[in-house]
């Protein structure tokens, strides 16, 4: 049997890619998609405001606890069959969240949700990893892949405004059902069939230490929004996450077959690479937790309106991914891109603590969203080639499980910090104004204040990020470390 030519095979992994892209959106949309249904969803299956959370905190445990897992059985299954596997899962987890006839099946099925995207967005990124690797092609591919990643977020708010304000809020979870299906279909029939890793064990304590600590610390901080840093439970979460992750290092460094060999995570480049990423997205998810506040209580949006006032966050992303990163990658060092990136998304929230009662969408709101997206859009792309880069394929999945675990991590600390942080200086706005309205509530300019002081602290988080890249980050242009790999074998 003949060897498809280099041009079809060139073809076919760009046409995969349009299938894996699916994958990657679906799974990061889902992040948010159920916030602003959220509201319609708790009136239909009459759960209280205290259980609520879990709706959104079983994916997140969920994801955070078997996403290290969920890479190495990538490399263990094959790539091509880990990603059809975790898009089936995906669909039919989603199909019972839609079909919650209680709160008790919805938060089991967004918990399932959460096992298979484990699976499935380390899968994802492992394949454009060992797809892609010619410096301009690979510049493309996580180009898209950055765009993705950059604004799933904010096209999640858009769409569940449109379905739960039109449709069903079950729709935010039956979306993916066909989702699923078009990607599984290009998937089986464009991906290349790959050989699983020869490895005879598991690292069954490894998986068991990495799952309870990355719980135990997504868990506290999410604990952390409602009874504040200081509470002994935050506490407690936070030290024992502290010291299973420390036991966890321990065992890796002397079991034979690691879950994670230390190696990946100890090379320069790639640890500063996974650290600009978990502190951008500390720094963005943030943003969209009060923002969407802002826009539904003070400007009083709809959902809809609301999710199409972050549209432009997401466009500016797709800017930021394709027309600079994409562009420049493949010819100078990834840290030129990605530190004037963290700057400007820095810059972006500067403009928001400035944020008012009186303070207008278009006059103040938009500039930050378009800055702050065409930044972040520059830091994940050469933050996730570079994160991925030179990296055995034996070990593909679990550096890809790294990368997203980092991205998870600084999720739920940044939302939570950033979250807390605002509450607390509402509060201290109220106790010097002496303010509060007849229902109890904080009024506005209370709020407001709250928003801007976390605002600014984004803008030291996403700081720091740049400084810490800057001092880390030293990879070379992409086009000359190829080169200089070659030229040993030329020799």
């Amino acid at each position: 049997m003949t060897e498809p030519s280099p041009d079809r095979q060139s073809s076919r992994r760009w046409a995969a890619l349009i299938f894996i892209a699916m994958a990657q959106l679906m799974s990061a949309l889902d992040a948010t998609i159920v916030n602003i249904a959220l509201p319609s969803a708790q009136r239909d299956l009459g759960f209280s405001d205290a259980n609520r959370q879990w709706v959104i905190t079983a994916y997140t445990l969920a994801f955070a606890a078997l996403v290290l897992l969920g890479g190495r059985i990538a490399d263990y299954l094959g790539r091509r069959r880990a990603f059809l596997i975790g898009l089936v899962g995906f669909a039919v987890a989603s199909a019972v969240g839609g079909a919650a006839v209680n709160l008790g099946m919805l938060t089991g099925a967004r918990a399932l949700q959460g096992c298979f995207a484990a699976l499935l967005a380390p899968t994802t990124l492992s394949l454009l990893a060992v797809m892609f690797t010619e410096p301009k092609e690979r510049g493309k591919a996580f180009g898209v892949y950055g765009a993705i990643a950059g604004s799933g977020a904010a096209i999640g708010l858009l769409l569940g405004g449109v379905l739960a304000e039109y449709l069903n809020w079950r729709w935010c979870l039956y979306v993916n059902v066909p989702i699923s299906a078009v990607a599984f279909t290009g998937a089986a029939i464009l991906l290349p069939a790959d050989r699983p890793a020869q490895r005879h064990r598991l690292d069954v304590p490894g998986a068991l230490l990495a799952a309870a600590g990355l719980v135990s610390l997504v868990y506290g901080c999410n604990q952390a929004v409602d009874r504040g840093w200081s509470s002994g439970i935050v506490i407690g979460l936070l030290a024992a996450s502290a010291v299973l992750l420390t036991v966890f290092v321990f065992v890796q460094s002397r079991v034979a077959e690691p879950l994670l060999p230390l190696h990946i995570v100890r090379e320069r480049n790639r640890g500063g690479s996974y650290l600009a990423m978990g502190l951008a997205l500390a720094g963005m998810l943030g943003l969209f937790l009060f923002l969407t506040y802002y826009f539904q209580i003070v400007l009083e949006y709809s959902p809809v309106k609301t999710g199409l006032a972050f549209l432009p966050l997401t466009l500016a992303v797709q800017l930021g991914a394709a027309g600079i990163a994409l562009r420049f990658l493949p010819r100078v060092p990834p840290r030129t891109i990605m530190v004037p990136g963290l700057l400007a998304a820095s810059g972006a929230m500067v403009l928001l603590a400035n944020l008012g009662p009186g303070s207008g969408y278009v006059s103040l709101v938009l500039p930050a969203e378009l800055l702050l997206g065409v930044g972040l859009g520059c830091v994940f792309v050469p933050a996730i080639s570079t994160a991925t880069q030179s990296v055995d394929p034996r070990d593909a999945g679990i550096a890809s499980a790294v990368a997203n675990a980092s991205q998870q991590t600084g999720s739920s600390i940044g939302t939570a910090l950033l979250n807390t942080i605002a509450a607390s200086a509402t509060a201290g706005y109220l106790a010097d104004h002496a303010q509060q309205q007849a229902d109890g509530t904080p009024p506005v300019a209370a709020l407001v204040h709250g928003y801007a002081v976390a605002a600014a602290w984004g803008a030291g988080i996403l700081a720091t990020a740049a400084i810490l890249t800057a001092l880390l980050v030293n990879a070379p242009a992409p086009a000359r470390a190829a080169e200089r790999e070659r030229s040993p074998q030329s020799s």
